[in-house]
């Protein structure tokens, strides 16, 4: 008998489902983006029910395609985007909001209130984070203030919360329940004692009830309920699996020894380091997280965020027509020897680390008549490896040791210029995984470390193949003077929305 693992990836812009079988190669997968809703400037949603709509038939397309019959899934892995939050009727299920997505910032008046209050070393010390509209627990605290009795009924325990991964768990098994590495992005949870945190519910008075169980991301979460149209050869299959997008990025590149790093570019960017079985606290804003958990053991990353990175190339496609698909970005990116002087600063949704600027607003400079839109696009994929760039060494600094080497993924790390670009600035080879779907990857061998799948990490390390390696060739005062003009625009774009 044939036997798979099913990896549900669920972004922010679309939702998507892959099959592995047991050597960890793609035997089928399909992807359904899902209507993204701005109701003001810097406000962004989700209808939770396009989310697990999109989530399940992404899975029912894979399972009708490859043909599966009732036996043959091993186990399924869960991945999500992270801090989205959403709130939903216990007895019904029903959602009495829209999620609020990670990269929403309406929250910010609440996060300078924390602020104001002085728990900024207490948030650090406890969760790793920093305070910031990013994480889930001012978008907690926004949704009981904007529904009807919202604050009454969540005592009353009539409400439950979650992020993506307990929505889609909920659904497909009926538990409410979280793995570490979701858990610690919520801004509510102990990353030491692997506890909610009293100090931080009573703050923004969230009760406990509504919270998930809090699991290993390498255990069975539950099984596939009986009655989910077009899932019916997944009844009983055990969810078995579940981290966090970037975590799960950073296992599916095999990144298990302390010191190693990988960069997911997607619709944001996301570098991790892995920093073994204790958190390494950051002095320069860095997030210090948890990597996942198996069975006893946590292991600890620092992470830095680009909130904007894919999502500019979205943006000069949908919303202002540049370009027809996404490969014509390095198409026409391609066509010129760089940028012209023309830098763009993607702060859509504000800046992450190491600025933390939730006022920060996009920005494009340095446009002269000789500007093309192959300029433009070469600019908008530069701006993602700047970014990282600036990740990276502030990492650099807060671990004390050099990276000598990014291991990358995610949709845009099939750039070839970028990465090219990448390697350059920061004088470090970039090595681009064969696979480069790292974060369906990573839940998978969670789930199959969980079933039997796989013996132990070792057996997964051995799995691991790169596609190709983009190695430094720049001349060292060309990339200095790029990284100055960049810094310059970044300053530019700093504290733009006024307080």
């Amino acid at each position: 008998m044939r036997r798979f693992i099913l990896s549900l990836d669920q972004g922010t812009t679309s939702s998507r489902a892959i099959l592995f079988d047991l050597n960890c190669n793609i035997v089928e997968s399909a992807q359904r983006e899902f209507p993204q809703i701005y109701p003001a400037a810097g406000y962004v949603e989700h209808d939770p029910y396009d989310i697990l709509e999109s989530q399940l038939k992404t899975a029912s397309e894979v399972m009708e395609r490859a043909n599966v019959i009732p036996g043959e899934v091993a186990a399924i892995g869960i991945t999500n985007q992270r801090e989205t939050a959403i709130v939903w009727e216990k007895e019904t299920g029903k959602p009495v909001f829209n999620a609020i997505v990670w990269q929403c910032r309406r929250t910010a008046p609440i996060c300078e209130e924390l602020i104001r209050s002085g728990l900024e070393s207490h948030v650090q010390e406890t969760t790793g984070l920093v305070i910031d509209a990013y994480f889930s627990a001012t978008k907690i605290r926004y949704i009981l203030d904007h529904i009807p009795n919202g604050q009454e009924r969540a005592e009353r325990g009539e409400l439950l919360f979650g992020t993506v991964d307990t929505w889609l768990i909920w659904n497909l098994t009926g538990r409410h329940a979280t793995d570490y590495s979701n858990a610690a992005r919520t801004m509510l949870f102990n990353i030491h004692t692997l506890d909610y945190d009293d100090t931080l519910l009573a703050q923004l008075r969230i009760p406990r009830c509504i919270l998930p169980e809090v699991l290993p991301s390498s255990c069975i979460f539950g099984q596939v309920k009986p009655g989910i149209k077009g899932l019916e050869a997944l009844e009983a299959v055990p969810v078995a699996g579940v981290a966090g997008d970037q975590q799960a990025a950073l296992f599916g590149q095999a990144c298990f020894t302390p010191g190693q790093a990988k960069c997911t570019y997607g619709t944001g960017s996301f570098i991790m380091m892995q920093t073994g079985s204790k958190p390494v606290k950051s002095k320069n804003r860095l997030l210090t997280t948890i990597a996942w958990g198996i069975g006893d053991e946590v292991s600890y990353a620092l992470e830095g965020s680009v909130f904007n990175a894919g999502s500019g190339i979205k943006w000069l496609k949908n919303e202002i027509g540049l370009i027809s698909d996404d490969h014509e970005i390095d198409i026409l990116a391609e066509t010129v020897d760089d940028s012209n002087g023309v830098y763009f600063v993607s702060a859509f949704t504000g800046l992450g680390a190491p600025y933390w600027d939730m006022y920060a607003r996009g920005a494009m400079l340095g446009i002269t008549r000789a500007t093309t839109k192959a300029h433009i696009c070469r600019a908008v994929l530069d701006g993602i490896a700047y970014q990282v760039y600036d990740l990276a060494r502030t990492m650099e600094t807060d671990s004390g040791c050099k990276l000598i080497e990014i291991r990358a993924d995610g949709g845009a790390s099939v750039s070839d210029v970028m990465l090219q670009f990448q390697a350059d600035i920061l004088r470090t080879p970039v090595n681009r995984a064969k696979c480069v779907e790292s974060t369906a990857l990573g839940v998978s061998l969670l789930a199959g470390l969980a079933t039997g799948v796989y013996k132990d990490l070792d057996d997964i390390k051995r799995r691991w193949e790169s596609d190709r390696i983009f190695n430094p060739g720049m001349d060292i005062s060309k990339c200095e003077a790029y990284i100055s003009g960049w810094h310059r625009a970044v300053e530019r774009a700093k504290k733009w929305e006024e307080i």
